[in-house]
């Protein structure tokens, strides 16, 4: 049986000593109360509740996964989900980040992250639940008419409702211009919603009483094509005026699908029969609402796969550690017993090594991200406030694209230490395998994600974005040029921002003359690009490492954190190297190959 241990140290070594957090929370009024203790205190309970509560599930929720009544269209959620979900809602986690107008405690958002890391590594099929309501609360926050917010937000925000978006239709993933799902106006100012929806993440459940779909669908004189798109709010039951739940709208579960993973969250396909709905935003404008619980889906979606690293790599190193078998290559290191254990092969420690820089780099990423969220939502400059949400929009593609594809190679290099142990059910690891594949799948595709940072986030503004990114490396370069302990660590960074330049503009111009050689080069870029962020994460971590140790501080923590970046940069950021060189062959290659394919 697999266990967890959630990475407090680590996760307030990122926060008080690497970003130092509460500093820039005293320049934000609606944070300038939240001190060390409060976030050290909130993370340790935090840690208690996914430890305690929802990882004792995870494997059993696998197996028994979620049960469907077609006749009534009801689905059972894995034993002890639900009362897992009502401890955590008397427990006031639902609205740790969220306004407190409607009863939020306000907390900052680095905290929610920090949160839904531990979750996820607990449980992630469960803890979609929860986080899909937290997108939904979101996008009715910036959008939503003073009367949605008044009958949907206060409920969210305690979790006695839950919330989903529905997107997706079976002929329609990606491309939602191509979305069919009818609304039709009715003379209340509602609307009839008629449509098919599928792999609507907890669409149905028995955690509560109502669920809040967000759903995309056309009016009926809407342009074609993704500009025709309007976003409604359809509750499961009709909220009335003091309220309470009315009758039961026509949006039914009509199937739940098989899947690879996450068995215990309800992965539905919606049938929509004429259920009312109230228009959120401007007409045919849905997108612009529905982008904001999309890209927090897409920052959720990054910390799903960085909890399942964390979790995969604790229990590689624990097994790694009892295994025996073989003797090391240098000499036997366990005298006293038959055969030394696996953590003294370097191919062993290659493994273990990648998933843990993988966590902690992930770690760092997500943590950076929601204290740019806090600064963009929070800070009284707006230039401040500007910057933050460019480098935000800049990062959302590479947390959930390059965090996930390097929990995909980490949870199976995690499972490959295992052996053959790996593939058995009991040990935990398959499972963490088989739920970390679908987070490279949805909320867009990690291609998709590519094709969004180069060919919107980067080229779309002449790289302006990066060159702010650039500025942060720059800083770190001028500080620490000269410190020859820093030197590992700032010289590949340097190069790099340097080299990112040229190789930018190169694509830029190609594109210019060919759009499919951005196309052709958009995943290899945001590789790229991840490592050049993970890369100056982890020269930060190393600056604070080597300065502790400089000032005497014994702890083995800033030993561990340096060795975990020397490993990083001499093992894994030189892949930047082979991956321009593929970025640089264009497209002929791809494109030119119609026999191949026939």
């Amino acid at each position: 049986m697999p266990s967890y241990n959630p990475p407090l140290r680590d996760m307030q070594f990122l926060m008080h000593e690497v970003f130092k957090v509460t500093e820039s929370y005293q320049q934000m009024p609606k944070h300038a109360d939240v001190d060390v203790d409060t976030i050290n205190a909130v993370l340790e309970e935090a840690g208690k509740f996914a430890a305690n509560v929802t990882f004792p599930l995870n494997i059993s929720g696998d197996a028994e996964g979620c049960t469907l009544d077609k006749s009534t269209h009801a689905v059972t959620t894995p034993k002890g989900f639900k009362e897992a979900y009502a401890q955590f809602v008397e427990g006031g986690w639902p609205a740790l980040s969220c306004d407190p107008e409607y009863g939020g405690q306000g907390l900052p958002m680095a905290l929610n992250s920090a949160l839904y890391e531990m979750l996820n590594s607990a449980n992630q099929a469960w803890t979609m639940y929860p986080g899909l309501s937290h997108g939904a609360y979101e996008a009715l926050h910036a959008y939503g008419t003073p009367e949605q917010k008044k009958t949907y937000l206060g409920k969210l925000t305690s979790g006695e409702w839950t919330g989903t978006m529905c997107l997706t239709e079976p002929h329609c993933g990606t491309d939602l211009g191509l979305l069919r799902t009818k609304a039709e106006p009715q003379a209340d100012g509602t609307y009839k919603i008629t449509g098919n929806k599928i792999f609507i993440s907890a669409g149905e459940h028995d955690f509560t009483d109502n669920i809040v779909h967000l759903v995309l669908a056309r009016l009926p004189d809407a342009p074609a094509g993704s500009k025709g798109i309007s976003l409604f709010v359809v509750p499961k039951f009709l909220v009335k005026a003091d309220g309470s739940l009315g009758e039961r709208n026509p949006i039914f579960c009509g199937a739940l699908e098989h899947k690879m993973g996450i068995h215990g969250n309800a992965t539905a396909q919606i049938n929509i029969d004429g259920a009312i709905g109230t228009l959120v935003g401007e007409p045919n404008k849905g997108l612009q609402a529905m982008f904001v619980m999309m890209n927090a889906a897409r920052l959720g979606v990054g910390n799903q796969s960085l909890g399942l690293t964390e979790v995969a790599f604790q229990n590689a190193l624990a097994y790694a550690k009892d295994r025996l078998q073989m003797r090391s290559l240098s000499g036997t290191k366990a005298k006293d017993k038959p055969a030394d254990p696996i953590i003294v092969h370097p191919d062993v420690r290659r493994m273990l090594m990648t998933a843990k820089a993988y966590a902690e780099g992930g770690r760092a990423l997500s943590t950076f991200s929601a204290l740019l969220i806090d600064t963009e939502l929070n800070h009284p400059d707006e230039k401040v406030r500007k910057d933050s949400a460019d480098l935000v929009a800049l990062l959302t593609p590479i947390v959930k694209a390059f965090i996930t594809d390097n929990g995909w190679i980490s949870t199976t290099a995690c499972q490959q230490v295992y052996g053959g142990h790996g593939f058995i059910t009991e040990w935990g690891m398959e499972q963490f395998v088989r739920d970390n594949r679908i987070n490279m799948i949805y909320e867009g595709t990690n291609g998709v994600q590519a094709l969004d940072l180069l060919g919107r986030k980067i080229l779309g503004n002449q790289g302006a974005t990066l060159k702010k990114f650039g500025k942060l490396i720059a800083k770190l370069v001028e500080e620490e040029g000269v410190n020859e302990k820093m030197s590992e660590f700032i010289t590949p960074i340097a190069t790099l921002g340097d080299q990112m330049t040229k190789f930018t503009t190169e694509i830029g111009f190609k594109g210019m003359q060919n759009p499919d050689e951005v196309g052709s080069a958009s995943v290899d870029y945001l590789r790229v690009a991840g490592h050049l962020v993970f890369g100056y994460l982890f020269a930060r971590m190393a600056q604070v490492a080597l300065r502790e140790i400089g000032n005497g501080n014994t702890d083995p923590f800033y030993l561990a954190k340096l060795q975990t970046a020397r490993f990083y940069f001499a093992k894994l950021f030189p892949e930047t190297a082979s991956l321009m060189r593929t970025a640089r062959a264009g497209s002929k290659s791809l494109m030119d190959t119609d026999a191949a394919l026939a």
